[in-house]
C-alpha cells in the first residue's frame, strides 16, 4: 500500500512538485485500458470526483426528465420531491467507486466476481448498449441546440445545418474521451465552471415563473412511478462505470471521501436542472425541450442558453463514451482503449443520424428511459449486494485471470448471481410500464410502474444465495 499523494488537484498530476503521471497525462493519449493501475501510478484525489460527476451532470436531459415528470401529472412540488430524492441514489453509485480504488480496474471487470467471467458477458453486453444509448441521447439533445443556434445567426440549412451540427457534437466528445482519464477529469473540471454559471443563471429566469399550485387531479400511482423512473434513469445509467473514475485513486483514499465527494457533485447538478425542468413545465409546453425552456429567457441570453444545452451534452457524452471503450475491452476486443473507443464513436454517430433524420426524437428518449431500468436495476442490484458481502475484498488477478482464476466458477458462470438476475429481470418486466412494453401485472398494481424495484429482488435473491457460498469471502 502506499501512501497518499498530495496532488495539484490537476487530473494528470501527481506529487508535491506537479510532475505528470506518464501513463495519464492530460491531452495525450492514456495508455491504460481495463489492466489494473500500479500503485506508483495513482494519483489525485476524492476531490476530483465532485467535478467529473458535478460536470458531467450538467446536462440538459435532467431538465428533460423534471419536465416529464409533470407531463405525468405531478405538481410543482410532487415533481420537484421526486427529483432530490432520485438525485439521493447519486450516494449509492458513488460509493461504488471503492471498488476501483481496492482493485485498480474497471467496473465492468469488477463485476466478473458477482456473475463469473462469461456470465459476466451478456450484461457487459446490454450495458454497453446502455450506455451508447445515453451517449446518443446527449448527443442528440446537443445536435438540436447547436441546430437552432445556427437558425438564430439566420442560417436556415435543413438536413444539412442538422448534418453540421451532429458532426461538430460528436468531435467535441470524441476527442477528449480518446484522450482518456486525464483528460476526461480536466475538461469536466473546467467546463462545469462554464456551466454551472451559465445555468445558475437559467435557473433565476425560469425559478420565479413556476406555477406551484396543486394539479386539478392527483397524479396516481402510475404517475408517481413514472416519474421515479424516469429520474432514476439517469443515476442509474452510471452503475456500470464508478470505478473506472477511481481506478487511478491511491489505494488509501477512503470510502466516506469518496461517497460524499461524488455523490455531492452528482446530486447537486441533477437536482438544479432537474429543477429547472419542472418549473419550466409548469409555465410553457415542453414537448420541445429546448425550444420551451429557451421561450421562458430573454432574448439576449437564448445563444447563451443553445451554447450551455450543448456543452453539457458533451460532458455527460464523454464519460459515458469513455467508459463505453474500456466495456469493449471486458468484452473481448483486443485493441486498446483508444483504439476500442472509435468502435462507440461510430455506433452512437449511426444511432444519433436515425434519432436525430428517422424518429420522433421525445418519444423515442422516453421509450429508452423507461426500458433501461429493466436491465440495470437488477445488475445493479446484485453488483451491489455482491460488493457488500465481499466488503469490497477482490482478488485483483483473479478478476483477469480467466478460467484460471477464482472467478471462474462453474464454466465461467456464477449460479447465484446469474439466479438473481435473471429473477430480478423477470420482476422488472412484470411490472414496467413504457411505450415499448407494457408488463402483465402493471393493470393490476392500478398502473403501477414497479421496474425499480428489480434492483432490490436481484440484491434479496443474490444474498440469499451467496451469503452461505464460500465466494463470497474476501479474496
Amino acid at each position: 500500500m502506499i501512501e497518499p499523494r498530495t496532488t495539484t488537484g490537476t487530473a494528470g498530476t501527481a506529487g508535491t512538485t506537479g510532475t505528470a503521471v506518464a501513463s495519464d497525462e492530460v491531452f495525450r493519449v492514456e495508455k491504460h485500458g481495463i489492466d489494473p493501475i500500479p500503485d506508483e501510478e495513482r494519483h489525485g484525489s476524492a476531490k476530483d470526483l465532485f467535478w467529473l460527476w458535478f460536470g458531467s451532470n450538467l446536462t440538459f436531459t435532467y431538465v428533460i426528465n423534471g419536465a416529464l415528470a409533470v407531463a405525468f401529472g405531478l405538481s410543482f412540488w410532487q415533481a420537484t420531491a421526486v427529483v432530490v430524492v432520485s438525485g439521493l441514489a447519486f450516494f449509492a453509485i458513488s460509493a461504488a467507486g471503492l471498488s476501483g480504488i481496492r482493485t485498480g480496474t474497471a467496473t465492468l471487470v469488477i463485476s466478473r466476481a458477482a456473475f463469473g467471467v462469461r456470465g459476466n458477458f451478456p450484461a457487459g453486453v446490454l450495458n454497453w448498449v446502455v450506455s451508447i444509448g445515453y451517449t446518443i441521447v446527449n448527443t442528440v439533445v446537443g445536435t438540436l441546440a447547436l441546430e437552432v443556434f445556427f437558425a438564430d445567426l439566420g442560417w436556415h440549412g435543413g438536413d444539412t445545418a442538422r448534418a453540421l451540427a451532429l458532426l461538430i457534437t460528436l468531435a467535441l466528445t470524441f476527442v477528449v474521451a480518446m484522450w482518456g482519464h486525464a483528460t476526461v477529469q480536466f475538461a469536466e473540471r473546467w467546463m462545469a465552471y462554464v456551466l454551472a454559471i451559465g445555468f445558475a443563471a437559467v435557473l433565476v429566469y425560469v425559478l420565479p415563473g413556476a406555477d406551484t399550485a396543486a394539479p386539478s387531479a392527483a397524479p396516481g400511482a402510475s404517475g408517481w412511478s413514472l416519474a421515479f423512473v424516469v429520474m432514476l434513469a439517469g443515476p442509474f445509467s452510471y452503475l456500470p462505470m464508478p470505478a473506472d473514475y477511481t481506478r487511478y485513486l491511491p489505494r488509501t483514499t477512503s470510502l466516506r471521501s469518496i461517497t460524499w465527494s461524488g455523490a455531492l457533485g452528482g446530486f447537486l447538478s441533477s437536482v438544479a436542472l432537474g429543477i429547472a425542468g419542472v418549473a419550466a413545465a409548469t409555465q410553457t409546453d415542453m414537448t420541445d425541450a429546448v425550444a420551451g425552456a429557451e421561450a421562458l429567457l430573454p432574448g439576449w441570453f437564448q445563444p447563451l442558453f443553445l451554447a450551455l444545452v450543448l456543452g453539457g451534452s458533451v460532458t455527460n457524452s464523454i464519460i459515458t463514451l469513455y467508459s463505453s471503450s474500456l466495456n469493449l475491452q471486458v468484452l473481448g476486443i483486443p485493441w486498446s482503449r483508444a483504439k476500442a473507443i472509435v468502435i462507440s464513436a461510430a455506433v452512437t454517430a449511426l444511432g444519433s443520424l436515425g434519432a436525430l433524420f428517422l424518429t420522433d426524437f421525445t418519444a423515442s428518449l422516453l421509450s429508452f428511459l423507461s426500458l433501461l431500468i429493466i436491465v440495470f436495476a437488477p445488475w445493479g442490484g446484485v453488483f451491489l449486494a455482491d460488493m457488500l458481502l465481499r466488503r469490497c475484498r477482490y482478488d485483483t488477478e483473479a478478476l483477469h485471470a480467466g478460467r484460471e482464476g477464482a472467478y471462474w466458477y462453474r464454466s465461467g458462470y456464477r449460479p447465484a448471481g446469474m439466479t438473481a438476475l435473471l429473477a430480478g429481470m423477470v420482476f422488472a418486466a412484470l411490472t414496467c410500464d413504457s411505450e415499448l412494453w407494457t408488463g402483465p401485472l402493471v393493470a393490476p398494481l392500478g398502473g403501477a410502474d414497479l421496474t425499480l424495484l428489480g434492483a432490490v429482488v436481484s440484491g434479496l435473491v443474490h444474498w440469499a444465495l451467496a451469503r452461505r457460498g464460500t465466494a463470497v469471502r474476501p479474496a
